[in-house]
């Protein structure tokens, strides 16, 4: 009994037993049983653990408290001059680097910097103070941003060894020839996506990555393409050459013709006298406009496949009847601002273009609307050219046409035929401005939305003008010779779609009176 009671006081005076270290479950010394707060620089927002956003907050210096989990962070929009290599290396888990928009410059950037990310994918530098691209990025990266900057030169490591990269942007930097190493993109070979444009580089650079798709090149001082130097870039698909300062002696007949699946390029501002040769067969998009080609007529070497063909300002001067057969496919056609003459237009040079759908012959010196064009056709532009007659026997097929352009034109309501409008029953955008018409002229298309009268000679505006017009939602009559009360009341009866009516421009101001159920008020110009 005794030892019973001796046993039960002994249980009841001892310490509780003190757990082993090895117990998982038990908190050590200076943790606690729950896990630690979220953290977030102040000012910042964390959406997400991984997740840290300081956009424009003016920062100066670069946030010390930062999450090690952190993948994704965005400094964009601040003031920092510099990367503290401290805080960097702190953050190996990075993916996604956002310090677009900052003010670092190359003595900010540390050429360690990057080399404990070994995670990082995405980088954007864009718009900052680099003279120098970084020497050493991490081998995990996929996109590139370093444009907006002053990048004099990159070096072999910059993109180099880097077999994930897809993308790099170096455009709107100061990068010329002297600062692209021969090795630049040596064991990249993904490289889809490079754009140098808007640099000084004379030539285009050789030993680019035969991977790529898109290339950007345009606004440089480019004037030679050297030979060989595109032989190996046979996936290319889009190539922009424009403003630069190619000549017919900078290219031969190899330039292009391995570029088996280029679709889409662009030689347009340049000072080329001749169109190339060797284009390749899959070629669907080619810009030549603002050079110095001077033809006779469209050359027929051009390829089959031809979607688009724009060669505005050059010196055309003739079309003949197969001038354009070879192209069967061709959507857009653009010969504005050349100098094409009614006379040596053929009436069947537009008829082989069976799927037209923009035909572009602005800026020429037509006195006539051409013959035979295609009835595909959607878009048609006209304007400044020397028209003085609208007959109905050229437009009767255009039944698909949308918008017509006829702008700066010599037109007088006595030039428009009878029945001129009568085919063109899809058409909802008409642009007479410009022209000598003394009032608006009659039986316009029903399914016309938009009409363009402005800088004529109308003094007058009878309550019938728009009996034929239900569906009107915009009407120009800007600078015309249009007085208060020009504009018959019941001008606009039936119109309740009309929103805008812009009268600005005339001697008066003009009164308009627009049916209860239009759509809103209209815009009504004073003198």
């Amino acid at each position: 009994m005794r030892l019973s009671l001796l046993l039960l006081l002994l249980l009841l005076t001892s310490p509780p037993p003190t757990p082993s270290m090895e117990d998982a479950a038990f908190p050590h010394l200076g943790e606690s049983s729950r896990p630690p707060p979220h953290t977030c620089p102040p000012r910042c927002s964390c959406p997400r653990a991984d997740t840290v956003h300081c956009n424009g907050l003016d920062l100066q210096v670069f946030p010390d408290n930062i999450t090690r989990a952190a993948q994704h962070l965005s400094l964009q929009n601040n003031q920092l001059q510099e990367l503290p290599y401290n805080e960097l290396s702190r953050l190996s888990s990075l993916r996604t680097l956002n310090l677009h928009n900052n003010l670092i410059s190359s003595e900010g950037l540390p050429d360690e910097a990057f080399e404990s990310l070994t995670q990082l994918q995405h980088i954007y530098v864009a718009h900052n103070k680099l003279s120098v691209a970084p020497q050493f990025l991490p081998r995990s990266l996929r996109v590139v941003d370093l444009a907006a900057n002053q990048v004099t030169e990159i070096f072999p490591l910059t993109f180099g060894e880097k077999p994930a990269l897809r993308s790099v942007y170096l455009h709107n930097n100061q990068l010329s020839n002297a600062g692209l190493p021969p090795d630049a993109f040596h064991g990249s070979e993904a490289v889809t996506t490079l754009s140098l444009s808007s640099n000084r580089l004379s030539y285009l650079p050789p030993s680019l990555p035969p991977s790529l798709e898109r290339l950007h090149l345009q606004n440089n001082l480019i004037s030679k393409v050297p030979r060989g130097a595109l032989s190996r870039q046979t996936h290319l698909r889009e190539l922009y050459l424009q403003h630069n300062q190619l000549t017919d002696s900078g290219l031969d007949a190899t330039t292009f013709s391995k570029l088996h699946h280029l679709e889409y390029l662009d030689l347009s501002h340049n000072q080329l006298a001749s169109v190339p040769a060797g284009l390749p067969r899959a070629l669907a998009v080619l810009h030549l406009g603002r050079n110095r080609i001077r033809l006779d007529r469209v050359p027929p070497v051009l390829p089959r496949r031809l979607r688009a063909l724009v060669l505005p300002h050059n010196h055309v001067t003739t079309l003949g009847a197969r001038d354009l057969a070879g192209m069967p496919g061709l959507a857009e056609l653009n010969l504005a601002y050349n100098r094409l003459v009614s006379a040596r237009v053929h009436h069947r040079a537009f008829r082989p273009l069976r799927a037209l759908r923009s035909l572009d012959l602005a800026g020429n010196q037509l006195t006539r609307v051409p013959g035979g064009l295609p009835g595909s056709l959607h878009t048609l532009r006209l304007q400044r050219n020397q028209l003085r007659a609208l007959e109905p026997e050229l437009l009767a097929s255009l039944d698909q046409l949308r918008e017509l352009s006829l702008a700066h034109n010599r037109l007088r309501i006595g030039d428009i035929g009878p029945g001129t409008w009568h085919e063109l029953q899809a058409l909802q955008v008409l642009d007479l401005s410009h022209n000598e018409l003394s009032f608006v002229p009659p039986d316009l298309p029903e399914a016309l939305e938009e009409l363009h009268l402005q800088g004529n000679r109308i003094s007058h505006v009878g309550s019938e003008a728009f009996l034929s017009t239900p569906h009107l939602r915009a009407l120009f009559l800007r600078a015309n010779r249009l007085h208060m009360t020009s504009i018959a009341p019941e001008a606009f009866l039936g119109l309740l779609h009309l929103s805008v009516v812009d009268t600005a421009g005339n001697p008066e101001q003009v009164l308009v009176r627009l049916p209860p159920r239009a759509a809103r008020q209209p815009q009504v110009g004073g003198p």
